[in-house]
């Protein structure tokens, strides 16, 4: 057993810790605590780091890594329909222009990049599973979400050629491979039934839906007008004979009886109170990516909403097609501007614990406990900070950030960036 001591401990599942430590063995967490606290016995070594704050590793509940070539290809617009042709222009006619070789490598840089700025397990959205290896590369943990498109989508034939798919590849360590549907404008309700029925017969009990991002989504639904019906013609998509529901996306969905506490709902820009509360009460976590937000041109999600709604909050980035980069901090940055009044601690929540859960690894990652693996960051601190929370979502240069490694044995990489 070994033991670090720090400026500040900050566990995300307690008060943060000043003066902390934190006694490691095997890998795993056994102990914590603070100058008034008794060290741990039969300690091997003590680490000093100085002006450093230590928090568990961050969880991206969305991105698409596969969708990294795509950086800088696709700039904002203040119309998410008009994103999306601009996206579908980018990536060329379906097996023309998206090279195999070219999506792994700028998955690679994407993931490594995520790994260097604090993130430590992803909820990745995938077409191809091409990103797989990536995640293998930068030692991620993930969930991968196969995810399927089809509005005119009549039967299973869909979800089996994803099962053929999913169980012809071999997977890294710690990562799962469930199906998922992509959003109520893409999918048809017979091909939501069959994902969910998958999900809910798999050991992989989770999925993930875009819900709520633009307004065009809403006006679909509730009147059947609106782009996105033409837009789904203009590429072969829709499905003639189709009649709207008449209810917002929350509303359709559970109608469908696919949203429950395995569901990740992605985005909600647009969700009201009624929904929002819907979602709390079916155990849903909502993860909202709001840089993603403004780059598409749904505007900025009504985060206060969110927490004060109670349903649980998680954070993604979504792709690099529609954010400069996928660090979690700067995402910290832009949801405290947005929601001044939203602890600082419960930003971090959302950030760390809140998606480990609902990616189902709580158990293990995301906050710092007994028996938790220690997966921790040490942040660099300045010497005036009093307010550690307040202070690492004020926006934390990635150059302070770096990967705790103290245990001998252990393989992982030492920073060279924290203060020792």
């Amino acid at each position: 057993m070994i033991a670090v001591r720090a400026a500040w401990v900050c566990p995300i599942d307690a008060p943060p810790v000043r003066n902390g430590w934190i006694s490691i063995a095997g890998g795993r967490v056994t102990g914590y605590g603070g100058e008034e606290a008794a060290w741990p016995s039969h300690i091997g070594a003590v680490r000093d780091l100085g002006r450093v704050a230590i928090l568990p590793g961050l969880v991206n509940a969305h991105t698409h890594l596969e969708l990294s070539w795509l950086r800088d290809r696709v700039p904002p617009t203040a119309s998410f329909i008009d994103w999306v042709a601009q996206l579908l222009a980018a990536r060329g006619p379906v097996g023309g222009d998206t090279n195999p070789d070219r999506v792994q490598q700028a998955a690679q840089v994407a993931a490594r990049e995520s790994r260097e700025t604090g993130t430590c397990l992803v909820g990745d959205v995938s077409n191809s599973l091409l990103s797989l290896d990536a995640i293998a590369d930068a030692r991620l943990e993930a969930v991968v979400f196969h995810e399927l498109v089809g509005f005119n989508e009549t039967g299973n034939a869909a979800v089996e050629r994803s099962r053929t798919l999913r169980q012809g590849r071999a997977l890294p360590r710690g990562v799962r491979v469930p199906v998922a549907p992509h959003a109520p404008y893409s999918v048809s309700a017979e091909l939501f039934r069959a994902i969910h029925q998958d999900v809910t017969q798999s050991t992989v009990r989770l999925s993930s839906i875009h819900v709520g991002e633009s307004p065009e989504e809403l006006e679909m639904l509730k009147e059947g007008t609106g782009p996105w019906p033409a837009f789904l013609r203009s590429v072969g998509a829709w499905r003639q004979g189709w009649t709207p529901p008449g209810v917002g996306p929350v509303e359709y969905l559970d109608g469908l009886g696919v949203l429950d506490a395995h569901t990740l709902v992605v985005h909600g820009v647009q969700l009201d109170a009624t929904a929002l509360a819907r979602l709390a009460e079916r155990g849903c976590t909502l993860v909202t990516c709001p840089r993603s937000n403004r780059w598409v041109g749904v505007g900025p999600p009504p985060v206060a909403r969110f927490y004060g709604s109670g349903v649980r909050v998680a954070v993604g980035t979504d792709s690099l097609a529609s954010v400069a980069d996928l660090n979690l901090f700067s995402e910290l940055v832009e949801m405290r501007w947005l929601a001044p009044n939203v602890p600082a601690c419960e930003l971090l929540r959302s950030a760390t614990l809140q998606g480990a859960r609902a990616l189902g690894r709580g158990d293990e990652l995301g906050s710092i406990a007994p028996g938790k693996r220690a997966e921790l960051l040490a942040v660099r601190l300045p010497d005036d900070v009093e307010d550690v929370e307040e202070y690492l979502v004020s926006g934390i240069d990635p150059a302070a950030v770096g990967w705790l490694s103290p245990w001998p044995s252990d393989n992982t990489r030492t920073s060279t960036r924290t203060r020792t």
